[in-house]
């Protein structure tokens, strides 16, 4: 046997723990045993979209999106810079937010339920007033709305464009109708459930988002000053440069982020498609030897 093939699966072992081990944090081969392995009903059934969406790759760009427009609503950005700690723990917050999406999606009922209770009880706990003076509560059903609606328009967003298996017209609404029985567990009123509805209510916040120095701090901070060893910067780059790609004008704008050409988004595309490919790859479960 060649060499290099030889190789393969130990490069794409050590790539994929690497990757992993960023994501699910020390405790996640233990979450992910209990998670999958666990008997009993879930929220979702292994054919739903919200499992074809939330296993992909492409979620490494949907999230990085979903944080910079979140940003964009001042309440929402007053509330993670003063409660979230993304600054001094970055890992340990994204190791929170990719557990419990992966409860939600894949674990039981009683386990996602378990997991929608502690994160409504931690968002009883933040509150209080942005330096402008006014008041934000994070358990406001509205503000809910607004981070709910950012985020999965991103996920589905990035997975039309990196996805390894992009969502049909009906799938691609299925994965709202998903998503948004999640949400109402969290607190949401009557979160959209098809792509009219969603488009329609992102319309509705644009009115309230505006640029902050906090929003632009946060960018910077995610952008360019990830707490990434060496090796891994110039990855990382292309997958937030894919993400910035992915927002709409007027946010890159609000952010002051580079505004790219219709020819240099042609050309950054294939980077996106090529890393989550890889990234794909990486994370895949080992073949069974023959």
């Amino acid at each position: 046997m060649d060499s290099s093939m030889r190789a393969a699966p130990h490069l794409r072992e050590r790539l994929g723990s690497a990757v992993f081990a960023r994501v699910a944090g020390p405790a996640g081969p233990e979450n992910r045993a209990r998670i999958h392995d666990t008997p009993g009903p879930r929220w979702f059934g292994p054919h739903r979209p919200i499992r074809t969406v939330h296993g992909d790759a492409s979620m490494f760009i949907g999230g990085l999106r979903a944080l910079l427009l979140q940003s964009l609503h001042p309440l929402a950005m007053a509330a993670v810079a003063a409660h979230s700690g993304y600054r001094g723990d970055p890992w340990g917050r994204l190791q929170r937010t990719s557990t419990f999406l992966a409860v939600t999606t894949y674990g039981t009922a009683d386990q996602a339920q378990q997991a929608v209770d502690r994160v409504r009880a931690v968002h009883g706990l933040v509150h209080g007033r942005t330096p402008s003076g006014e008041p934000y509560d994070a358990t406001d059903p509205h503000l809910l709305g607004w981070v709910h609606v950012a985020e999965v328009e991103s996920f589905l967003l990035a997975h039309q464009r990196y996805g390894a298996a992009p969502l049909d017209a009906t799938g691609c609404d299925g994965y709202l109708a998903d998503t948004a029985r999640v949400a109402e567990a969290l607190g949401v009123i009557d979160p959209p459930r098809d792509r009219k509805e969603l488009v329609a209510r992102l319309g509705a916040y644009r009115g309230e988002l505006r640029p902050t120095e906090e929003a632009r701090e946060a960018a910077r901070f995610i952008l360019l000053h990830p707490p990434l060893p060496l090796v891994a910067r110039v990855p990382y780059a292309l997958l937030a440069a894919n993400a910035v790609a992915a927002l709409p004008r007027w946010a890159r704008t609000s952010l002051e982020l580079p505004r790219l050409s219709h020819p240099a988004e042609a050309c950054l595309a294939p980077t996106g498609r090529a890393l989550t490919t890889a990234i794909r790859w990486a994370m895949a479960p080992p073949r069974p030897a023959p």
